[in-house]
């Protein structure tokens, strides 16, 4: 099965309203084109979630920043806002909806809306004020929080290489959230660096299966998307030009 589209095609399925999920780490492991074409398409009212917000380098063109500063953005799921000046302003001002979660419970919701369970059990923010409005558990001697999974319509992950079934491979640190959000989602489209022929990633490399992903799309090669960090970090005052 051929599950390479054009990155229209995909995009196409995305609407006002949505509950979009994206893998990623301050952009590393972000799907970039995808989220570039996003926001050209110009969608509102979406709900995002993702673990972290944009890289503080980005000043609102990089990454998950231009989602909130075109004003995309309805609400926001995710274990920490503050590195995206944009986002955190529009928070500030009642304009964008934060729901947070310690970034192990993050994971865990997601994972267990991945893995078709009810919730998860954690002992993480008893005491404090993660716990308000939650259901608490006693379990032989312990208190724990019962935590909701979370799942999004469509998700949107990284990969380094994809082979035309879907069979995608991460490069070292990139794997990140992308692993699990892959699981999450009724619609996944995995953009990666190069997509070649089946049989040419070796098994043991295959990070997500080819059973969770709908869509392979072609994104920045992997010289286009060092360059892409170069510009950064040179933007941020890291690299000199």
């Amino acid at each position: 099965m051929n599950k390479v589209v054009e990155l229209d095609q995909a995009i196409e399925k995305v609407h006002d309203g949505m509950t979009i999920m994206i893998g990623g780490f301050l952009g590393v492991g972000a799907p970039l084109k995808c989220i570039e074409k996003i926001v050209e398409k110009g969608v509102k009212n979406l709900t995002l979630i993702s673990v972290v917000n944009a890289h503080p380098f980005a000043k609102g063109k990089f990454d998950l920043a231009p989602l909130f500063v075109n004003g995309q953005v309805k609400k926001f799921i995710t274990s920490h806002n503050g590195t995206c000046p944009e986002a955190v302003e529009l928070a500030r001002r009642g304009e964008v909806e934060i729901e947070f979660f310690p970034m192990g419970t993050w994971i865990e919701k997601v994972r267990a809306g991945g893995a078709g369970l009810g919730g998860i059990l954690t002992p993480t923010g008893i005491d404090t004020m993660v716990e308000e409005g939650k259901q608490k558990l006693h379990i032989n001697g312990r208190d724990y929080l019962l935590e909701l999974p979370l799942r999004a319509e469509i998700a949107f992950i990284k990969g380094y290489r994809a082979d035309r079934m879907g069979n995608v491979e991460y490069r070292r640190v990139a794997m990140n959230s992308n692993t699990t959000v892959a699981t999450a989602a009724d619609y996944v489209v995995a953009e990666v660096n190069e997509i070649v022929a089946v049989g040419e990633i070796e098994p043991e490399r295959v990070g997500t299966p080819s059973v969770f992903v709908k869509a392979v799309v072609q994104g920045y090669s992997f010289p286009e998307h060092q360059e892409k960090f170069k510009e950064l970090w040179i933007s941020g005052g890291i690299l000199k030009a």
